[in-house]
């Protein structure tokens, strides 16, 4: 760009000493603008492979993390995954309404009920799944989980926020989402 930018100046300087036609600078003119529009689009796409490439490598670790099949001594993971063969639907929920409160006095604090518009902005199917506000480290948190383990429920634990996938600590009830 550097020396379309050098021929444009010596173009005008020709033009205005009259040894070169007008009509060649403006050729030299939209050359340049082409060229720069080409700068322009080529670094939007390394700007948007890079995005990519984050997420990707997000995901990755995510995965890693997500194909763990229990949370016995897992304690510095970020996720925690149990896999279930047991089915799943929001219908099932009264069961872990009825666990949490007869234990704990006091309602499921439920952040998300099936999609929301946070899951919407992440980009994330959540239409069949629920979301506590609970941290799975807590004494509610600990207690919950090892209920959805042993009535064979899946769920995804995340211990903090995760860029993308989710805002901070809670347990999300259901099969992990799929994207939008």
């Amino acid at each position: 760009m550097k020396k379309a930018t050098e021929k444009l100046e010596q173009t005008r300087q020709l033009v205005a000493e009259g040894l070169v036609a007008r009509r060649e600078l403006t050729e030299n003119e939209q050359a340049l603008a082409n060229l720069r529009a080409k700068v322009t689009a080529t670094r939007q796409g390394l700007a948007d492979a890079d995005r990519t490439i984050a997420e990707v490598i997000a995901a990755e670790e995510s995965e890693k993390s997500l194909q763990l099949k229990t949370t016995k001594s897992l304690t510095r993971l970020t996720i925690l995954r149990y896999n279930s063969s047991g089915p799943w639907s929001l219908t099932n929920l009264a069961g872990v309404q009825s666990f949490f409160s007869s234990t704990f006095g006091r309602a499921l604090p439920i952040s998300a009920f099936g999609q929301s518009a946070t899951h919407n902005q992440l980009g994330w199917n959540h239409r069949n799944s629920v979301d506590v506000g609970v941290h799975p480290d807590s004494a509610e948190g600990k207690a919950l989980l090892s209920y959805l383990q042993s009535h064979r429920i899946p769920f995804l634990a995340f211990r903090g926020a995760i860029p993308g996938v989710a805002t901070g600590p809670h347990i999300h009830i259901g099969n992990p989402s799929s994207r939008l």
